[in-house]
C-alpha cells in the first residue's frame, strides 16, 4: 500500500515576506498594481486631503483603489472583509503593502468617490480585458457581466468601444453600489460565500468533463 508524507492547509507558517515578489508578473494583481501606480492619473483624490499643515497622513488612494478592485475580482464586496483580507491574505497584504486600512477608511473612500472611482476602475479593467487577464471567475457577483472578447471590440469601430465603455462602466457601478449597499446594511459578505460559488462552478465543470472522457470511452 502507498505511503504519502501527510499535509493540512490548517496550519499557520511563521515566515519573513518579501510583498513585491508575491505580485506576479502575466496576473491581474500584476497588472491593476502597475497600472494604479505608473499610468491612472490620481490627481483627483488631491483635493480630497487637506492635511498637509499637521494633519494626520491619509491612506493611500491608489493603496484603497487596489485592494477594493482585487476584492471585487474575487467576488468580494464588504469592506469588513476587505480589512480582514488585508491582514489575513498575503497576496492583500502585498497589494496595499500591508497597509491594513480600518474598515470605516474603505466604506468611507467607497461611498464618496463614486464618479472618480467608476472611470479608473473601468478605465483599469478594459486594460485588463484587453490583455486576457479577466477571468470567468473573476468579479463574480451577482448581475455582473463584464463585456468580454475585447481584441476584436478594440479593433472594430467606435461605436463597438463605446458600447464597451459604457458595458464596463455599468458592471463596474453595480460592484461599487453592491459594496455600499452591504456597508449600509452591516452585511459581511465572507470568503466562504464566493468559495461555495466557484466550487458549485468547479463540480459542474467537472461533472461536464468527466461524461466527456466517459463517452470518448466508449466509442
Amino acid at each position: 500500500m502507498a505511503r504519502y508524507k501527510p499535509y493540512d492547509y490548517r496550519q499557520t507558517k511563521m515566515l519573513p515576506v518579501r510583498f513585491e515578489e508575491q505580485i506576479l508578473p502575466g496576473t491581474f494583481e500584476y497588472t491593476l498594481n502597475r497600472l494604479i501606480d505608473e499610468s491612472i492619473d490620481l490627481s483627483v483624490f488631491e483635493a480630497r486631503y487637506r492635511n498637509d499643515d499637521g494633519g494626520a497622513p491619509a491612506y493611500d488612494p491608489a493603496a484603497l483603489l487596489k485592494i477594493i478592485l482585487l476584492a471585487y475580482s474575487r467576488g468580494i464586496t464588504s469592506s469588513r472583509q476587505i480589512e480582514r483580507l488585508c491582514r489575513e491574505n498575503v497576496l492583500f497584504m502585498a497589494i496595499s503593502a500591508d497597509s491594513q486600512p480600518h474598515f470605516t477608511t474603505i466604506a468611507h473612500f467607497i461611498a464618496t468617490l463614486d464618479r472618480e472611482i467608476t472611470t479608473i476602475f473601468r478605465d483599469v479593467l478594459l486594460v485588463c480585458d484587453e490583455a486576457g487577464l479577466i477571468g470567468k471567475e473573476m468579479f463574480a457577483v451577482d448581475r455582473v457581466k463584464l463585456p468580454s472578447n475585447a481584441s476584436k471590440e478594440w479593433s472594430g469601430s467606435q461605436a463597438d468601444y463605446s458600447k464597451k465603455i459604457e458595458k464596463m462602466e455599468r458592471a463596474v457601478r453595480h460592484l461599487t453600489e453592491r459594496h455600499r449597499a452591504a456597508d449600509t446594511a452591516g452585511e459581511d459578505e465572507g470568503v466562504s460565500a464566493a468559495r461555495a460559488k466557484q466550487q458549485a462552478t468547479l463540480e459542474k465543470a467537472l461533472a461536464k468533463v468527466r461524461g466527456i472522457f466517459k463517452d470518448t470511452k466508449t466509442r
